[in-house]
């Protein structure tokens, strides 16, 4: 007999309020793997093998009355959650979390340590040199103003060399730090993917990217510089016209304060540059531009992140180093000023200074990339590209060098649906 809304109770496979003239919700024809429980396909009424069953009635308890609600996993995944991402290299290819952009800069060094570790010994050596020198000097000058006079004052020739020690480790440290930021991008790059890069071809990939980088380098230190010129200039300002003490330091708080403000913000929207100018190959405007846009929406989840990598690799190269630091400094303490004391001391120092180093500079480096690609992810769906060429490397068993031009917005401009396209003529396209 019909219910009254097009269905006839009881009719097989057809769960009640059904109208007959639908299809049933699960499918059910002959043969589907998809035919639901019942008598339209003689299967019992009872859960799938893997899902809890509910136990005999208890005593007292009726019969067929669970002890718990929800005898079924509940959501749409079931009881396994999500299912994982796929992972062919050193992260997950889907937006980042900060564990995952910790692990991956780390993976990252653990994965080809040649090649990261090995150049960013070399940088670190070449910056640590004449720092360590410039502190060797400082230090057997004020071990020896102790313990012969304790109210002598370094000599002006000591504080130049010291100063000058301390800007040439600068300005080497600039221009190293810029190559291998490139070079370890591209590195990153690659390894992304799970593939493998040695620092000859890293560095042929990265040379032309060179000239863009030192213009990104220019730029960011001219647009910081600059506003802190005017800072110092106002302290000179109300010096000079003669301003009480409450002035000077209300108005030098505030405007030290704003520069504090600015420098994050623009070093902030700014630090994606150097990975976009490897990766997209873009020059130094469009570099810039484009780490201004993919900031946006996430300025102060990659403020966060940068400020405790920063921490980190600080603390990394400080516990590093304080044991050559300490040892220099028993060197020229029971040295007495000799010249052998002084050089063991640089030399301790700078194997210090070293250590620390090689490993803060590729953690610096690969949580810039990886921010790079979390951003491009969260912003463009980029790890539906990155999932794409990662099933068609796994078919094909090796990671090709082209995958590195998937970074460029150019060859995938649309995602994954021009993606791999065979009009495209693309390395990854199925045949």
């Amino acid at each position: 007999m019909s219910d009254g809304h097009g269905s006839t109770p009881g009719a097989p496979g057809t769960p009640p309020g059904w109208a007959s003239n639908q299809p049933p919700p699960y499918g059910n024809t002959p043969g589907s793997p998809w035919t639901a429980p019942g008598p339209a396909s003689g299967a019992p009424e009872s859960p799938p093998q893997g899902f809890p069953q509910a136990p005999p009635p208890g005593p007292g308890q009726p019969y067929g009355q669970a002890p718990y609600q929800q005898p079924y996993p509940q959501g749409p995944y079931g009881a396994g959650g999500p299912p994982p991402a796929m992972r062919p290299g050193i992260i997950p290819l889907r937006p980042l979390g900060l564990g995952d952009i910790l692990d991956g800069a780390i993976k990252l060094m653990r994965s080809n340590p040649r090649s990261v570790l090995g150049l960013s010994a070399i940088v670190a050596a070449l910056a640590a040199v004449p720092l360590a020198i410039g502190q060797a000097s400082a230090l057997d000058t004020s071990l020896s103003s102790i313990l012969e006079n304790r109210n002598a004052a370094p000599s002006q020739q000591n504080i130049i060399f010291e100063q000058s020690s301390t800007l040439i480790s600068y300005a080497v440290e600039i221009i190293a730090v810029t190559l291998l930021t490139g070079v370890l991008t591209r590195i990153l790059g690659r390894a992304i993917f799970g593939g493998k890069m040695t620092a000859g071809e890293a560095w042929t990939l990265t040379r032309s990217r060179v000239p863009t980088l030192f213009g990104l380098v220019v730029v960011t230190l001219v647009a910081l510089l600059v506003p802190l010129a005017l800072v110092v200039g106002l302290f000179l300002a109300l010096g000079a016209a003669g301003a009480g003490a409450a002035v000077v330091a209300v108005a030098g708080t505030v405007a030290v304060l704003a520069f504090v403000i600015y420098a994050f913000f623009v070093s902030t929207r700014l630090a994606l540059a150097p990975a976009a100018a490897v990766l997209e190959r873009r020059g130094v405007v469009s570099s810039l531009r484009r780490s201004w846009q993919l900031v946006s929406g996430g300025f102060w989840r990659t403020l966060g992140i940068l400020v405790l990598t920063q921490i980190i690799a600080f603390l990394i190269g400080q516990v590093l180093a304080f044991p050559f630091v300490l040892g220099a400094s028993f060197l020229a303490l029971l040295g007495g000023g000799s010249t052998g004391a002084q050089i063991l001391s640089a030399i301790l120092i700078a194997v210090g200074v070293t250590l620390g180093s090689m490993i803060a500079y590729p953690l610096r480096a690969a949580v810039n990339g990886l921010l790079y690609a979390d951003r491009r992810m969260r912003s463009e769906a980029f790890d539906l590209v990155l999932q794409t060429a990662a099933i068609e490397q796994r078919r094909q068993g090796w990671v090709h060098a082209s995958a590195d031009d998937l970074w460029d917005p150019a060859v995938t401009p649309s995602g994954p649906a021009r993606y791999g396209s065979p009009d495209q003529g693309a390395p990854w396209s199925h045949s």
